[in-house]
């Protein structure tokens, strides 16, 4: 077993010091895009400036006989693009392709410091992170990079799903965890084609009614995500790191990404992948915390004083557990407000 006190020591002579602590920037949508795509490229720019993190995408949705124009795309983007304060993220190829090794060898030798995380698909157990982890630190000191790449898993497996909580605590430098569910779901064998969202057949169905057996029954339907989102943000806050859901695949439905979204941002994640131009939006509404309940929790914070103790606000029992939920929306809040001036006006932050 390795020694704790070794795990924030390099494992590479050479290479920047591991982080004690994962930066929390705004993070409400991972955009993704295609770096072989040419018209794409073109509109790095400007979707830059509309989102958290761009993530330029080598493995699923790339064809073999584009990956090598995607990687050599996103490396030109890279050096050239000028991406403000947004995030730069590259989805490599898995670890067991023909692509993956060059593709770390590649980005981290051009890019370097320009690169802030690398998202490794179907990671199956923190083995993967240990490899990864130091085949990193083996080319950051290589190639002079002065702070940490960081890791970001994607759970789309059985055995990643019943992992995660190794894989979250498995490198000071993981940055966090997004949900697969299209790779997951055939992982578990779901009988599903969807990618995320709900599903029509999955639901719960009232009791017929007795004086009238053959009166309609209403149901609900249910989320079949539930269980791995909050298991997946479970595991990310007690390694410091940060959940996320991962793609909702109908794109014209609007109303039912942002649903799934909402759902992902009350139990916890901070953001979301968006696929397309149109989830762009619903992601940055939906993961920002809503003005009057940013003002509520304002409210509530004053009136706590030092956190102790109770307090009733309009009929409502306040004590030092709520005043902690209200901290952490008020202190999401600041964060986005640092970045998004629309936003900072309706919280009312100068």
């Amino acid at each position: 077993m390795r020694s704790a006190k070794d795990f924030f020591q390099p494992l590479a002579v050479g290479a920047p010091d591991p982080l004690r602590e994962i930066p929390f920037r705004p993070s409400r949508m991972i955009h993704f895009f295609d770096p072989s795509n040419p018209k794409m490229a073109a509109k790095v720019p400007e979707i830059a400036a509309k989102v958290d993190i761009l993530l330029g995408n080598l493995e699923d949705a790339i064809q073999a006989d584009r990956k090598q124009a995607a990687r050599e795309g996103l490396v030109s983007i890279g050096k050239q693009a000028d991406l403000g304060e947004t995030q730069l993220w590259a989805r490599v190829n898995s670890l067991d392709s023909p692509w993956f090794l060059d593709d770390m060898l590649r980005l981290v030798g051009e890019l370097g410091d320009r690169l802030d995380v690398i998202m490794l698909p179907k990671v199956q157990g923190p083995w993967d992170i240990y490899y990864a982890d130091q085949l990193l630190a083996q080319l950051e000191a290589r190639h002079g990079v002065t702070r940490p790449i960081l890791l970001h898993a994607i759970l789309e497996t059985a055995t990643g799903v019943n992992q995660v909580e190794a894989i979250a605590h498995a490198s000071p430098r993981m940055q966090g965890l997004s949900l697969g569910p299209a790779d997951l779901a055939a992982s578990r064998r779901m009988k599903t084609t969807r990618v995320g969202g709900g599903h029509p057949g999955y639901v719960v169905r009232a009791d017929p009614n007795p004086e009238s057996p053959s009166d309609a029954r209403p149901s609900v339907q249910q989320d079949l995500w539930h269980y791995t989102i909050a298991r997946m943000v479970d595991a990310c806050a007690a390694a410091g790191i940060l959940p996320f859901y991962g793609p909702f695949g109908d794109i014209a439905d609007l109303v039912a990404c942002e649903d799934q979204f909402r759902n992902a941002f009350l139990l916890g994640c901070v953001g979301a992948w968006s696929l397309h131009p149109n989830q762009i939006a619903i992601a940055r509404r939906v993961f920002s915390p809503p003005p009057e309940e940013v003002a509520w929790a304002k409210r509530v914070i004053e009136a706590m004083g030092d956190g102790t103790g109770a307090v009733m606000i309009d009929g409502k029992m306040q004590d030092d557990a709520t005043v902690k939920q209200c901290r952490v929306m008020v202190s999401l809040a600041e964060l986005i407000a640092s970045r998004d001036p629309e936003m900072r006006a309706a919280y009312g932050m100068s």
